[in-house]
C-alpha cells in the first residue's frame, strides 16, 4: 500500500476514534450539567458551545492561510509559541481536521442535543410535555437560532481566520506551549517533524 495512503487512513481511523470519544465525554457532560440547571442557564451552555464550535472553526482555517515566515524569527529569539506555530501551519491539514471536523462538529452535535433538553425544561415549565404544540414552537425557533449563529459566526470566524491568520494562529501556538510546557501535554511530537524535516531537505 502506498505510505501516503497508509497515513491518511492512519490519521483518518485516529480521528474517527478520538471524535467519538470527545463526542461522547461532551454529551454526557452537557447532559449532566443541562439536566440540573434552569433553563436560561442551560441556554447561556448552548451559546457557549456555539462559541467554542465557531473559535476553533476559525483557528482550522486560520492555519490553512497562515504562512510559517513571521514565527522563524520569533522562534529564533525563542519567543513563547513561536515554535508552535510554526509546527501548527506545517501541519495545517492535520490541525484544521481537528479543529474544523472534530471539535467543530461535535459542537454541532451537541449544541443540538442541549437545545432539545433546554426546550424541554421551558416546555415542562409552562406544564406543557414533549410533543405538545408549544414544545414543537420552541424547538423550532430555538433550532433555528442555534442554527443561524453557528452558521453566521462561522462565516465571520472565517473571515478573521484568513485575514489575522499571522495572530490567531501565534495565540494558539502560545496555548500548545503552555500545555506542552508546564502541563507537559504533549500535542506535536518533535520526533516524527524532525525526521520529516530531514526527509524533505534531502
Amino acid at each position: 500500500m502506498n505510505p501516503n495512503i497508509k497515513r491518511s487512513l492512519k490519521f483518518s481511523l485516529t480521528i474517527a476514534v478520538i471524535t467519538f470519544v470527545l463526542a461522547a465525554i461532551f454529551s454526557i457532560i452537557s447532559s449532566s450539567i443541562l439536566g440540573g440547571v434552569v433553563w436560561f442557564v442551560g441556554l447561556f451552555i448552548v451559546l457557549l458551545i456555539v462559541l467554542i464550535g465557531i473559535l476553533f472553526d476559525m483557528m482550522g482555517i486560520a492555519a490553512t492561510a497562515a504562512d510559517e515566515t513571521p514565527f522563524h524569527a520569533m522562534a529564533a529569539e525563542r519567543v513563547p509559541g513561536a515554535k508552535e506555530a510554526v509546527m501548527i501551519v506545517r501541519n495545517a491539514d492535520r490541525f484544521a481536521s481537528f479543529c474544523n471536523d472534530v471539535i467543530g462538529d461535535i459542537s454541532g452535535i451537541v449544541s443540538g442535543t442541549a437545545t432539545a433538553i433546554v426546550v424541554l425544561q421551558i416546555a415542562n415549565l409552562f406544564g406543557k410535555g414533549d410533543g405538545s404544540t408549544l414544545q414543537i414552537i420552541l424547538s423550532v425557533v430555538l433550532t433555528s437560532i442555534v442554527a443561524a449563529l453557528t452558521v453566521g459566526g462561522k462565516a465571520l470566524g472565517k473571515y478573521f481566520g484568513i485575514n489575522a491568520s499571522t495572530r490567531i494562529i501565534f495565540f494558539a501556538g502560545k496555548v500548545i506551549s503552555l500545555l506542552e510546557n508546564k502541563l507537559k501535554i504533549t500535542v506535536f511530537s518533535t520526533t516524527k517533524n524532525k525526521t520529516r524535516n530531514k526527509g524533505q531537505t534531502r
